[in-house]
Parts: structure tokens; C-alpha cells; sequence
């Protein structure tokens, strides 16, 4: 999968194989990943664009300082735990990874295995 990225629609496609009782839904008036109501992944039509998952904070400076493209933050997210991620640029497993902590930081606990 080498050099690949995934879309919005791989990455829903994805979630609701993998990731139990995922739903499309919206969330700020743009499209969105939710478990039991609550958003997970957020696609961001603001003028920057990426993917809004959620991490912790360590992790995201981690993400940060490795210099990858793919990884970005806005000055709205400072001191949050979540990471922005440029679909386009991304590698599909780290994405994967990410996606699947991000749903279980709002998955119930009878939902996470």
C-alpha cells in the first residue's frame, strides 16, 4: 500500500467494516464518523481542509515534531487532544491506527475490545 492514500469514502468504508457500530453522520455541518452519537472523525470543509481525529496529547506532539506532511494542527486545536490529518498525504495504515484510537476514546466500553 506503499505511496497509496485513502479518500473520505475509503476511510468511512473502512471504519463501518471495521470499527463496530460506526455511522455517517454529520457533525458541524460537515461529514463525520460517530459511535453512539458521538463523533470520532470529522472532514473539515474549512479553507485548510483535513481529517479532525482524536488523540492524545502526547501522541499528537509526537505526530507533530515527526515532520510528516500528512499531520498538521490549526491554532483552534492548540492545547486539545486532536490531530488534523491531510487525507492526500497520509500512509493508510497510520490512518487505520489513528482512526481506531480516535473511535475508542467515544466508544462505549462494551463496545471496545
Amino acid at each position: 500500500m506503499a505511496g497509496m492514500t485513502m479518500t473520505w469514502d475509503d476511510v468511512t468504508a473502512w471504519a463501518q467494516e471495521e470499527l463496530p457500530e460506526t455511522e455517517v453522520a454529520t457533525w458541524y455541518r460537515t461529514p463525520a464518523l460517530k459511535v453512539a452519537g458521538k463523533g470520532y472523525a470529522r472532514l473539515r470543509t474549512e479553507a485548510e481542509g483535513g481529517l479532525v481525529l482524536f488523540v492524545g496529547l502526547d501522541e499528537k506532539a509526537a505526530l507533530l515534531a515527526s515532520g510528516d506532511p500528512a499531520f498538521f494542527t490549526t491554532p483552534h486545536y492548540d492545547g486539545h487532544g486532536s490531530i488534523l490529518v491531510h487525507l492526500d498525504r497520509g500512509d493508510p495504515q497510520q490512518l487505520r491506527e489513528l482512526l481506531t484510537e480516535s473511535w475508542r476514546s467515544k466508544a462505549p466500553a462494551r463496545l471496545s475490545k
